[in-house]
């Protein structure tokens, strides 16, 4: 089985299964796990993966519309080098301080790859689901999306020249465009008015799929609405390249959200981070759209 079709297995098998985080007793509970092979390429310093492993599980509860209360890590490697772990600890704990969350440790352990597991917890008692998206809502997109996938070529580039300082400068913007700020407060003003929420770490056409599944609904896109990030404009080859890669290639961790056209106005004027409107919400038989385009179900898959 692929892990889609696990996830969906899961979603049959447990109630609490299906929305970002777990909601219990007002509690929201997230779990992640990244792999060097997979969420660290070369390159990537530990105080990078520290900081982007515990924003991930921020992230998620950002989507549920929670305040961020704490985070954990389990940290796994061949070696358990001071100097890493050092750094590791400290990007998980300056992440978590940039959303007003605390980091509070978690567990280490021998492996024969480079491996970390995090759990975040917030709080609400009002949490957005992906299930509540109605024809007519307008949706809308937190910050830029490309990030990741300009960090990736950097990363990528600093690998095949032969240039020692031009490889430092490229893994030096590389790791800065890999440290997203989990939109924990965009989530809250949201979540006082969203009908529908996710992140977009598989990709913005993922979540439009999945939030269709959930709530049973299509999307109209608009490409010139679609806010792509400067960085993944100066390694894509065109316009057109660059739009494909920032709506299917994700691991931004922005977020994707519903919200009645009426409410746009107040959800803008209570973050600061950037708010996109990039479509709108249709009928489940008008599909999923960008331009008049179906927009296929791509993104980032794990493993």
């Amino acid at each position: 089985m692929d892990e889609r079709a696990v996830l969906a297995l899961l979603e049959r098998e447990l109630e609490a299964a299906g929305d970002d985080a777990a909601v219990v007793d007002d509690l929201v509970i997230t779990t992640d796990m990244l792999h060097e092979r997979t969420d660290f390429p070369s390159g990537t310093t530990r105080y990078t993966a520290g900081w982007r492993a515990v924003g991930a599980s921020l992230s998620d509860v950002a989507a549920m519309g929670a305040t961020a209360i704490a985070a954990v890590a389990v940290y796994a490697a061949p070696e358990l080098d001071r100097d890493e772990v050092l750094a590791f600890v400290r990007g998980a704990r300056e992440v978590c301080e940039r959303v007003g969350a605390e980091y509070v440790g978690g567990d280490l352990d021998g492996h024969d790859e480079f491996t970390v597991t995090t759990t975040a917890f917030g709080r609400t008692d009002d949490p957005v689901l992906r299930g509540g998206a109605r024809p007519g809502d307008r949706l809308c997109v937190t910050g830029t999306l490309g990030r990741s996938a300009a960090a990736l070529e950097l990363f990528d580039r600093a690998s095949e020249t032969d240039s020692a300082a031009d490889a430092d400068r490229l893994r030096e913007r590389a790791n800065e465009l890999f440290r997203f700020e989990p939109r924990v407060d965009a989530g809250l003003a949201l979540g006082a008015h969203a009908t529908a929420m996710m992140d977009s770490s598989d990709g913005l056409a993922r979540s439009l799929h999945q939030l269709s599944e959930a709530s049973d609904c299509g999307f109209a896109v608009d490409a010139g609405d679609v806010p792509i990030d400067d960085a993944l404009f100066e390694v894509s080859a065109d316009d057109d390249e660059a739009l494909e890669r920032a709506t299917t290639f994700g691991e931004d961790f922005e977020l994707v959200a519903t919200v009645p056209e009426d409410a746009l106005e107040a959800v803008r004027a209570a973050t600061a981070v950037p708010l996109s409107t990039i479509g709108s919400v249709r009928k489940p038989g008008d599909g999923i759209t960008i331009d008049g385009d179906a927009l296929e179900d791509r993104g980032f898959t794990h493993g």
